[in-house]
């Protein structure tokens, strides 16, 4: 590794802690004004296996992927942000909101693709597994899933082409959005808000028990892309969490992803059932 390259890990080591410090000051921020004023009441006791289980998820989930995630896309992004479909641009706000744009429709794609894939959706559903709604949700993700987000996430890297600084700064925006639109809180003109940008309550309908209700609402930062594509929904759900799985602790969270719904349903069929009267 030549001086150059030191310098630019070491950045990404820096920008990969500030992250991990601005997540944790909007997480705490929210955190208490959902406690102030929540959308919607749920049991102590779902709420606290659900903090302690997500909590201690993104501890786990942040050791394993401290160095890899954040210093990852930024060395991909020194490399190739010569090439790309921006790399001709100047640096400037044009080619700030296109990148953002750009990056905030990947990732709206990405989501959609894993509520579709079988393979995907086993590691995504970790996250709809949450009983309860609180920002703490935002942190409850399988590892796998974080691991294939980032592969897929350099390679949008490589086709768009743009500054590595420009990369984490948009990475630190939609991780606040993640921690704002899973928040249990009231928003002010919340239906004004949501035309533009992914609302609590549009996020809230995502995590519905229902198939047909939690398959909407994909975008991240940007509302226009479920507009656009038509997977907007606006209804609020009856009940939060898939039924199918439960999770009380880390160790059985990330042991669900390996138990699909069709195992599970194959393994209920051969339980012997009793006979009828």
């Amino acid at each position: 590794m030549n001086a150059i390259e030191t310098v630019n890990s070491n950045n990404g080591m820096f920008f990969n802690e500030a992250l991990f410090g601005l997540a944790i000051v909007a997480f705490i921020v929210l955190v208490i004004v959902e406690k102030k004023y929540p959308f919607r009441e749920f049991p102590a006791k779902v709420f606290k296996e659900s903090f302690m289980t997500n909590t201690t998820a993104f501890l786990v989930n942040n050791l394993i992927l401290s160095v890899l995630q954040v210093s990852s896309l930024f060395l991909v992004a020194q490399q190739f942000a010569s090439h790309g479909l921006l790399s001709g641009l100047d640096n400037g706000p044009v080619k700030w909101l296109l990148a953002f744009a750009f990056f905030d429709l990947a990732i709206y794609l990405w989501h959609f693709v894993s509520h579709k894939s079988e393979y995907l959706w086993r590691f995504h559903k970790i996250h709809h597994s949450d009983k309860g709604f609180n920002v703490s949700t935002g942190f409850r993700f399988h590892v796998f899933d974080l691991l294939l987000e980032t592969v897929y996430k350099c390679v949008f890297v490589v086709i768009i082409g743009v500054d590595a600084y420009l990369v984490l700064s948009i990475e630190i925006v939609e991780l606040f959005f993640i921690l704002f639109h899973h928040a249990n809180i009231r928003i002010p003109k919340e239906v004004l808000i949501s035309k533009l940008l992914i609302t609590p309550s549009l996020h809230r309908t995502h995590h519905s028990k229902k198939r047909d209700e939690h398959d909407s609402n994909y975008g991240i930062v940007f509302s226009v892309w479920d507009r656009l594509f038509g997977t907007r929904k606006e209804v609020v759900p009856e009940h939060i969490g898939l039924d199918v799985i439960q999770a009380d602790n880390f160790i059985q969270l990330f042991s669900l992803a390996f138990l699909t719904e069709v195992k599970f349903r194959k393994l209920l069929s051969r339980i012997p059932k009793g006979k009828k009267n």
